[in-house]
């Protein structure tokens, strides 16, 4: 796989300001993309740009709120009208409200839900205007092993990333006429902040003999939008280092 491919390439990648979204952001930018960086809040969206140029690479902070549908179709505008065009997009702006389902308002259900999965569905298909016009198109995004086991008083961080596997496959199968792919990545534990913290239980728990790191996720969204790859379209791919394959007995 001919990482150079990346080169000039415009990859959009939404809550790149932390965590996941700002591993991907670096990774794309060190590969030679133009990356831009859909971010909420400007003090994160510009420590993120100002550390990919500072590295000799090119990103262009846009702040957005993609739970306002008008929001994302400036997004996309300012993307199109500054570099012509959309190669790869990264859904990965996400939030989380946890409570008891009998505690859980309208309101926190609706952030949760509008952030992340309806989010995903309008910039999606925003950046899918722009993509068609070329007939060519990646889009990644990013889901949770949530979908698939729960912990309580999650339900509505739980629906939206389910959600959010659903729809990847509607929309591969809505977007292939235009060359136009779709995956997801559902990320499992995933440590973005104090990995001294950890405990050798937390690594040795998984498969993989630790717990995960952002470019691991960095890493599957290269593969998943390079054009070698093009065969893997309408999938989901689990990153979890086994967790959510282990079988597990109570003594």
């Amino acid at each position: 796989m001919d990482l150079r491919y990346y080169q000039d390439k415009v990859v959009v990648v939404t809550g790149a300001g932390q965590g996941i979204g700002r591993g991907v952001a670096e990774a794309y930018a060190a590969q030679g993309a133009k990356v831009v960086i859909a971010e909420l809040h400007d003090d994160l969206g510009l420590d993120t740009e100002t550390f990919i140029r500072e590295q000799g690479g090119k990103a262009l902070h846009v702040r957005t709120d993609v739970c306002d549908p008008d929001q994302i179709v400036e997004l996309m505008k300012t993307v199109q009208e500054r570099f012509g065009t959309i190669h790869i997009l990264i859904n990965n702006a996400g939030v989380s409200r946890f409570g008891s389902p009998y505690e859980l308002t309208v309101e926190e259900w609706d952030t949760v839900i509008n952030t992340n999965l309806r989010s995903t569905f309008l910039c999606s298909r925003e950046a899918a205007k722009i993509m068609r016009r070329h007939n060519e198109g990646s889009i990644v995004n990013i889901a949770s092993t949530r979908a698939f086991q729960s912990e309580e008083n999650s339900e509505a961080y739980a629906a939206s990333k389910g959600g959010i596997i659903s729809l990847t496959h509607a929309l591969a199968a809505s977007l292939a006429h235009d060359s136009i792919q779709v995956n997801s990545i559902s990320p499992g534990w995933i440590e973005t902040k104090n990995w001294d913290d950890l405990r050798d239980i937390d690594h040795v728990q998984h498969w993989s003999g630790r717990v995960g790191k952002v470019v691991d996720i960095a890493n599957a969204c290269l593969f998943l939008t390079h054009p070698a790859n093009r065969f893997v379209n309408g999938t989901n791919l689990t990153i979890d280092g086994g967790m959510t394959k282990t079988m597990i007995y109570v003594p």
